[in-house]
């Protein structure tokens, strides 16, 4: 009996260990990927103001992405973490001038952006110890197939447009008249999930803004 007991535990205690050095492994490959994406971004000759210094541009938005993720879907797998760090990897690399003017040449620009960015970290996570299904279904979701029924495919577009709210939305709205901006809040909106919609009332934004939110949502 004694032995049994034995036994069984060292049995229990050997599957613990090899539970948490798989985890680590996991852990280890995510953070190499997340900081090979990083690099790629640190690139960017655009550059953005951030903390009163000026940064890479799509470097601080991966940032900024990761952040909101982590605060409001803590949970989130492996790839889904992946995919929205590297929803604008590269981003400088089409340009808008590549593409005709006007919301034809634009859509083609945002579509094409989307599948460059899904290819390139495919590649790149083929090369961080990922498999070909991997990098296929992270591909997919930066891509957003399935926008609604696809809970990491919308959790990414909550993100997406959660940071864009909280960042760059006032830059935005200073830009365009004011039909323009209810017009695109409107189309974000519909993009977003309930809990999307929940986590963006709750936000702590300045009066005009919070005033542009109301006027788009009446």
């Amino acid at each position: 009996m004694f032995h049994n007991e034995n036994y069984t535990k060292n049995v229990k205690l050997y599957y613990l260990t090899i539970f948490y050095i798989l985890r680590l492994m996991n852990l280890d490959r995510l953070n190499a990927m997340l900081s090979a994406i990083d690099l790629i971004n640190n690139e960017d000759p655009n550059q953005i103001t951030f903390d009163n210094r000026s940064h890479p541009k799509e470097y601080i938005y991966g940032q900024q992405m990761t952040t909101m993720l982590d605060k409001h879907w803590p949970q989130a797998n492996e790839l889904l973490q992946i995919a929205v760090r590297a929803q604008h990897i590269k981003r400088w690399h089409l340009k808008r001038t590549e593409f005709d003017l006007g919301k034809k040449g634009y859509f083609k620009w945002r579509i094409a952006l989307g599948k460059y960015h899904a290819e390139l970290t495919e590649k790149l996570m083929q090369t961080h110890q990922y498999t070909s299904d991997e990098s296929l279904t992270t591909a997919a979701i930066i891509r957003k197939e399935k926008l609604k029924s696809n809970n990491d495919s919308q959790t990414l577009e909550d993100v997406a447009c959660l940071v864009f709210l909280q960042f760059y939305f006032d830059d935005f709205s200073r830009k365009h008249n004011e039909e323009k901006v209810i017009r695109v809040l409107q189309k974000t909106w519909g993009k977003m999930s309930e809990q999307g919609h929940d986590i963006a009332l709750a936000l702590d934004l300045p009066e005009h803004l919070s005033t542009l939110v109301a006027k788009a949502l009446a």
